[in-house]
């Protein structure tokens, strides 16, 4: 169903704004910069969607949750479920002790955070549905800190506009050879009260399988949106610089970028 809401209200609210003449945000001018003409229709075409999507869902909007009496399964792993680089393996032989998350870019103050000092900040928890591109969907309950805490941690300089998060998963590609995992959303979506850095799941501690010791939910967005086994994140104000333009390892490959439900 996820799937199906997408192009009608990109069909109802696209159609709206452009006979309106609605002005449009610069939000996806970096993904038309290589001076690809393709490139440049895509962009116009997702930015189009974006601005429609964005006045559908509102700036405060909260994805629903759902009571505890709802969590009737363990949440489903896809994916990638067991990352095979040495650098996690030995991270997660060892109970992650040595793992730490690095958020650098336009920050006022670098961090490098231990999983520790990560859990030990104000939390939040959330029984929300993941809803799968591949038209599945599960509902579960997540507990991590919110994003929006560790930004104010570091400090978000008026440059930056976007957040990138850096995985430890290696996808392979047979056209370009391997390719590590990332993802990215806007500082809008990154401040949004339900958007956490999850160290839980059901009320234990994350899984390999679902992407430990940490990884991105952002609950208004789809599944794919959700980058999983983190190591990094950046703030940037463009995402040009980064696999192949687009903002994603999914998007690199024709997902749009704001996958919101």
């Amino acid at each position: 169903m996820a799937e199906l809401r997408i192009p009608r209200r990109r069909f109802l609210t696209g159609a709206a704004l452009a006979a309106s003449g609605a002005a449009l945000s610069g939000c996806f001018d970096d993904l038309a910069d290589r001076g690809n003409p393709v490139r440049g229709v895509l962009a116009s075409a997702e930015r189009l969607t974006y601005e429609a999507q964005r006045l559908l869902l509102g700036a405060d909007a909260l994805a629903p949750e759902y009571a505890a009496s709802e969590v009737r399964q363990a949440m489903r792993p896809n994916g990638t479920t067991g990352p095979r680089d040495p650098e996690y393996r030995r991270l997660a032989a060892a109970g992650f002790t040595d793992w730490r998350l690095s958020v650098t870019g336009l920050v006022e103050r670098e961090l490098s955070l231990s999983l520790g000092e990560i859990t030990n900040m104000p939390s939040r928890s959330q029984i929300t549905r993941h809803d799968c591109v591949e038209g599945w969907s599960c509902i579960a309950s997540w507990t991590g800190v919110p994003l929006a805490r560790v930004l104010d941690e570091a400090g978000v300089k008026p440059a930056a506009r976007y957040v990138v998060f850096h995985c430890f998963d290696t996808m392979e590609n047979g056209f370009t050879g391997p390719v590590r995992y990332y993802e990215s959303i806007d500082l809008r979506d990154a401040r949004h009260p339900q958007t956490i850095l999850a160290y839980a799941l059901n009320g234990t501690t994350l899984p390999v399988s679902n992407g430990a010791p940490l990884r991105l939910r952002v609950e208004r967005q789809l599944g794919y949106k959700m980058a999983k086994y983190l190591r990094a994140i950046e703030l940037t104000d463009r995402l040009s610089g980064f696999g192949d333009g687009m903002g994603g390892y999914w998007e690199d490959r024709g997902y749009e970028w704001f996958a919101g439900i």
